[in-house]
């Protein structure tokens, strides 16, 4: 306790602009875990637990009510027999969602031991329309089986993904250990390798943040391995990928846990941490059972932990689960959330890289950023450079959903066109044509049947007035109303909004209303209606705390620019927060 007393003391006397309101405030550690532990435990958290766990840890019990009324997964009332949550989301909506969603009300919205709930995306589109039952994740044709589990008191596991052959970023042969892997993190241990040829390497191959944001990997690496030597350092993996349409790092998680840790650990021993944390999404379980148990591996061979490969260095990672929220996609947000408070992003600057968990400089991306290093460092950059089409360099791993045959996650080169990925999909359901796509998730805006040869790159995509974003391809077949689909969209923003800030709070509601009445009416919005929006958009885009707000109408405006025959009524906003998933 006194370390930790001390550090609160050290980020109090460092305060910067921004977390003025909390940092320091209560000093840890964060109650999330142990809040998580009841839950998991009794199904909810009751008064008495509260109170008890603010009298075990000194913590003032409105702090803990705090936390609990802002994250959705938090539970104040015991639930039913039955949790059934139903995904209303783009994807979903377009596999005939609502339709399900209609027949499962008539069939248990009476019943009185199932609790069924609409809920924001659950990270399966690919099984579209997707459910949970009691947090078990399931296709919708999966319910009535789950729900008579459910009353029965067991709904069994559901498994992770597997897969045969190794993805084309994966360095090492199929059915190899823990012995036969991390060979590079390894090689930097011995002093085989030098930290800044790995930063160098990196910067060289042009491997940039695949989280949404883009932001060149090795330069990262390079300013948090810069900041004052010997100072304490964090390293994150963010897995908390939750906008509508992404579910790829899932898929790595599940596939390539090995890659995600080496990569981890490669940034740690480079940048000077010695702590890591994958901070994933609590929808995402079964994924989370294959991190733990290759966690496990690792600290029983001596890969990880106080004598890190016998190289006399400490590195140890731990799993943080999210509360929820889609928020905490966005950076600081998340190291809110890992300190103990309500996720609400920070002002920047600081970035993380100079001031983040606890006021520490912080090393922090995305899961599929991570996974790329170890072959990165392994084959060269001139080997990932070579792998892109084009004028592109390397892999890129893409979650395909909406209209189309092979809903999946897809590996291909960077440059791919966008046509070409719909056909790897199988094409448009039911050989119709292309009315438009989303290219870069939720937060991306819809481009037309006439860009389907863009490649799909960071620079092409905002050429096209769109972005790469979270790599979440929604195709959208042609006779599809965009209207509302880009107004599915807009609602999932204005739930997920953290309301820290009035722009998106109160604009992302009130565009919403306007454009939900039109579209329930089955018109079309008038002149006064279209000027109203645009200009809640651009009060959103320009005074929002984070990339959220920044967004949230951009889809909604593109296709207001489509049906005016425009390939986008605005450029897409470049935001730096949660609404494009950043790399982190």
């Amino acid at each position: 306790m006194t370390e930790v007393s001390d550090r609160a003391a050290e980020v109090r006397a460092r305060r910067v602009p921004g977390v003025e309101a909390r940092a320091g405030k209560f000093p840890g550690p964060s109650l999330i875990p142990a809040l998580n532990a009841i839950q998991a435990r009794l199904g909810w958290l009751p008064r008495e637990e509260l109170e008890e766990l603010s009298r075990e840890t000194a913590r003032p019990l409105y702090e803990i009510e705090g936390l609990v009324s802002f994250y959705p997964h938090f539970r104040t009332e015991p639930p039913a027999k039955v949790a059934l949550h139903v995904c209303h989301d783009l994807p979903c909506f377009l596999r005939d969602g609502e339709a399900r969603l209609a027949e499962l009300r008539a069939r248990y919205g009476e019943d009185a031991e199932v609790e069924l709930v609409e809920v924001s995306c659950l990270g399966r589109c690919d099984t579209a329309p997707a459910v949970a039952v009691n947090e078990r994740p399931a296709p919708v044709g999966d319910v009535d089986a789950l729900v008579a589990g459910a009353r029965a008191g067991e709904v069994g596991t559901s498994p992770a993904s597997e897969r045969a052959e190794p993805w084309p970023n994966d360095p090492y042969p199929a059915g190899s250990g823990v012995a036969e892997r991390y060979a590079t993190l390894r090689a930097l241990l011995a002093g085989d390798l030098d930290a800044g040829t790995i930063v160098q390497t990196l910067k060289d191959s042009g491997l940039r943040g695949m989280g949404g944001a883009g932001f060149p990997t090795g330069q990262k690496w390079e300013l948090v391995r810069g900041t004052q030597p010997g100072e304490v350092k964090y390293a994150i993996c963010n897995a908390d990928e939750s906008e509508p349409g992404t579910f790829k790092d899932r898929q790595i998680l599940a596939t390539q846990p090995h890659l995600v840790l080496e990569g981890l650990l490669l940034g740690m021993a480079v940048v000077g941490a010695e702590q890591g944390w994958v901070f994933i999404r609590h929808e995402y379980g079964p994924e989370e059972h294959v991190l733990r148990a290759e966690i496990d591996a690792l600290r029983a061979a001596g890969v990880v932990g106080p004598d890190a490969c016998g190289s006399g260095r400490r590195l140890d990672v731990e799993v943080f689960v999210s509360p929820g929220g889609y928020i905490l996609g966005e950076e600081t947000a998340l190291l809110e959330c890992m300190e103990g408070h309500r996720g609400e992003p920070r002002n920047k600057p600081p970035f993380p890289g100079n001031y983040g968990l606890h006021g520490r400089p912080t090393l922090m991306n995305s899961v599929e950023t991570f996974a790329d290093v170890p072959v990165i460092v392994r084959r060269g950059a001139r080997w990932w450079a070579d792998q892109g089409a084009g004028e592109s360099v390397g892999w890129k791993f893409f979650a395909v959903s909406g209209h189309v045959e092979r809903p999946d996650v897809y590996c291909v080169p960077m440059g791919t066109t966008v046509r070409e990925l719909i056909e790897l999909a199988g094409g448009v359901s039911g050989g119709r044509a292309v009315g438009a796509v989303q290219p870069g998730g939720a937060s991306s805006n819809f481009i037309g049947p006439d860009k389907l040869d863009m490649p799909l790159d960071f620079g092409t995509a905002v050429e096209n007035g769109t972005m790469l974003g979270s790599g979440a391809m929604v195709v959208l077949a042609e006779g599809t109303d965009l209207l509302a689909a880009s107004t599915n969209v807009l609602r999932f923003f204005r739930n997920e909004s953290c309301g820290k800030c009035v722009p998106c709070r109160v604009g992302s509601t009130k565009a919403h209303s306007i454009l939900r009445d039109v579209v329930e009416a089955g018109s079309e919005l008038d002149e006064d209606q279209r000027s109203h929006i645009l200009r809640l958009e651009e009060a959103m885009r320009k005074t929002s705390i984070c990339g959220l707000g920044q967004v949230a109408l951009g889809p909604v405006v593109s296709v207001l620019g489509l049906n005016k025959g425009g390939a986008a009524a605005r450029e897409q906003p470049r935001p730096d927060g949660a609404a494009d998933q950043p790399d982190r």
